[in-house]
């Protein structure tokens, strides 16, 4: 399994049938001037999915995230929204889609209640009964309610952002589109849109988030796609592709020096370990390295496959680029958009 197909063959069901996906893009293409935002960019969202999208400056994120929204148009390529083409199924997608993407804007003079209820006003699954308990629901889902009375500009970053997430929560929505969601929150409020991110996922709707908090999207997502220079490198399964990473034996024995000999000369690379040796699987697998050692009569405490973290695993995917490339184009062009 590759890591490009790992999420259509991972989200198939048992029959094998192709997974149903909350949003996709085929050859998604971005140019501005003489640069490359975004560049053939295949994306799938499955419906249901905590889709955790990871890069680092200039990879192309934002600018996926306004193309999938309708907010930019493609140069070349297509997007399904909710099994709606963009652009002309916008009107019918959009509807049942939540979105706080490059932080929220709300008018500085009302209070964050005022805000949202205006914008309430504007929701076309919304009832006008309905609109004032849901804003106070909302408010209170998000940990505002206390605060509600305030006017935004006295809002700190991270009371923004939460305004900005009760917005997209305003209905029961299909799809969440978050754009760095837990920035400028304290780990209080970090705990609590995890959570909020949870019960979306819980109650059937498709998040996606975008984020640079490795340990956030580890914690909370169930699929990942890595961009890098404005293609995607990997995506799928977050458990499948951690599990396919990993290449390494690490086997616990009190017998360091004997089980090196005995694996070297099988040929099988091996390093000495914390309580143990660590084995790369290279052309061998664990049975044959565990019958090597036992054979050798090396006592084996413990063998387990090592785990590669979501940290490890962006690195590796990432790390051919050049070290100085720290900022693009792209983010220059993003800022100038905003």
């Amino acid at each position: 399994m590759t890591a490009s197909t790992s999420a259509r063959e991972s989200a198939a069901t048992a029959a094998g049938s192709t997974p149903v996906l909350a949003a996709r893009t085929r050859g998604l293409r971005k140019v501005y001037g003489r640069t490359v935002a975004v560049d053939r960019v295949d994306l799938d969202v499955p419906e249901g999915a905590v889709l955790g999208m990871l890069g680092p400056n200039g990879s192309g994120k934002t600018t996926t995230i306004r193309m999938l929204l309708g907010l930019v148009r493609p140069t070349e390529g297509e997007v399904e929204l909710l099994g709606e083409a963009l652009p002309d199924g916008a009107a019918t997608a959009l509807p049942h889609v939540g979105a706080l993407v490059e932080g929220p804007g709300f008018h500085p003079f009302l209070s964050g209640r005022e805000n949202l209820l205006r914008a309430a006003a504007f929701e076309p699954l919304l009832a006008g009964g309905a609109i004032k308990r849901a804003v106070e629901d909302a408010l209170e889902r998000v940990g505002l309610a206390g605060a509600a009375h305030r006017r935004y500009r006295g809002y700190s970053l991270g009371m923004k952002q939460r305004l900005g997430l009760a917005a997209a929560l305003l209905v029961p929505r299909k799809l969440i589109v978050l754009d760095e969601p837990t920035n400028g929150l304290d780990p209080a409020g970090t705990r609590e849109v995890r959570k909020v991110i949870a019960d979306l996922h819980g109650a059937g709707s498709t998040v996606l988030v975008s984020s640079h908090l490795l340990s956030e999207i580890e914690a909370t997502c169930t699929h990942v796609a890595v961009l890098h220079r404005g293609t995607v490198v990997a995506q799928g399964e977050l458990a499948e592709l951690l599990r396919a990473d990993n290449s390494a034996l690490l086997v616990s024995t009190p017998q360091v020096d004997e089980a090196l000999n005995a694996l070297r000369a099988g040929r099988i690379s091996a390093r000495p370990n914390d309580d143990g040796v660590r084995v790369e699987l290279i052309g061998t697998d664990a049975p044959e390295v565990l019958r090597t050692l036992v054979e050798a009569g090396v006592p084996v405490h413990e063998a387990r496959r090592a785990r590669t973290g979501l940290e490890e695993l962006f690195a590796r995917l990432t790390e051919a680029e050049d070290a100085d490339h720290h900022l693009s184009a792209v983010d220059t062009i993003e800022e100038g958009t905003r």
